[in-house]
């Protein structure tokens, strides 16, 4: 499994960055001004062999202000527990990272705590995870620290996403959400003492957030509005199309919804809309999607990004993933 981004994105056609349009043709000339926005991408890979990655992170030196790495699969909880030696499979990916980093370029680094699902803490290299009575026992916060403290500490970014789409645990593992408030206050104290000019925060699937499934959802509307508001800046994952938004219309009340109760600084830390239809058949997955779509999305969203000052957008991958998609399918 190679997580929820591998298995549904695929269909991106990049419609702009910047100033030029890349990876799609279209005719026309996108008719919004920048001006002072930081806008970059995660370093997602298009194909799966080096020469990829090697291009996908030029693409990025070449095109963008700011960029972002986005670790979000195992974490070496046995190691970080037991004082043991990091697993190979674990250093060689951050070292390979680490080796890549783009000078000159703001910097994003965005961390899991939770699984591809954000129903429970992600699993060790083996596939196992931690037992906890509750998710703030100390020998678990003392493990994440580490593992956040030494990402930190690689990869010195400017901005830091200390957990991912942490609303959709509250949806989850409701009952499991004041013990996770407890264990990300105390590893996010920690790490703003040890970096104190570091600004830090956990992201919210904005789509989740509006829409969701909790038989309690004004209540749990307000609490992570009042959760998010704390945090040194707000930081968005939104894919529109998971909850059929597709008019400029749409898009516009999901960021209407975000300005009146959000008063934290905003960023969009992982966002893209589809640029054509996606069927996923073995899953159930068809959903809409066409470039004029995706052109109003991107449009609108960088119109709210400057009209409200955003901190700065991610979108998702630069350009459309088949290469790396077939690899999934072969398997």
């Amino acid at each position: 499994m190679l997580g929820n981004k591998w298995v549904y994105l695929k269909g991106y056609c990049v419609l702009f960055l910047l100033v030029s349009l890349v990876s799609c043709d279209h005719e026309d000339e996108p008719s919004v001004n920048l001006g002072q926005l930081k806008m970059g991408f995660t370093s997602w890979s298009f194909g799966p062999n080096l020469q990829d990655v090697d291009d996908t992170y030029a693409f990025i030196e070449s095109n963008a202000n700011i960029y972002a790495e986005h670790i979000d699969n195992n974490i070496p909880w046995s190691a970080w527990i037991n004082s043991q030696e990091l697993p190979a499979a674990f250093t060689n990916e951050i070292n390979g990272k680490v080796s890549r980093k783009i000078a000159g370029k703001d910097f994003l680094l965005s961390i899991s705590l939770l699984n591809s699902n954000r129903d429970e803490l992600a699993s060790d290299f083996d596939g196992t995870i931690p037992a906890y009575d509750d998710l703030d026992n100390a020998y678990i916060n003392e493990a994440y620290f580490k593992h956040v403290n030494y990402l930190v500490e690689a990869f010195e970014p400017d901005y830091l996403v200390i957990a991912i789409e942490v609303n959709e645990f509250r949806l989850r593992s409701p009952e499991k959400w004041n013990a996770y408030q407890r264990l990300m206050e105390e590893v996010t104290d920690r790490i703003k003492q040890a970096y104190p000019d570091l600004k830090v925060s956990e992201s919210i699937s904005l789509h989740n957030l509006i829409q969701s499934d909790a038989p309690d959802h004004e209540a749990y509307v307000e609490e992570m509005l009042g959760y998010m508001n704390q945090m040194d800046f707000v930081a968005i994952s939104f894919y529109p199309f998971f909850r059929g938004f597709n008019t400029k219309r749409e898009f516009q009340s999901a960021f209407d919804f975000l300005h009146t109760n959000v008063t934290a600084p905003i960023a969009f830390v992982e966002t893209a809309h589809l640029a054509e239809n996606l069927s996923v058949p073995n899953l159930n997955v068809s959903i809409d999607g066409d470039e004029n779509g995706q052109r109003d999305y991107l449009e609108t969203l960088i119109e709210n990004a400057n009209a409200l000052e955003y901190e700065f957008i991610i979108w998702w991958a630069h350009r459309d993933y088949d290469a790396l998609w077939l690899t999934s399918v072969k398997r």
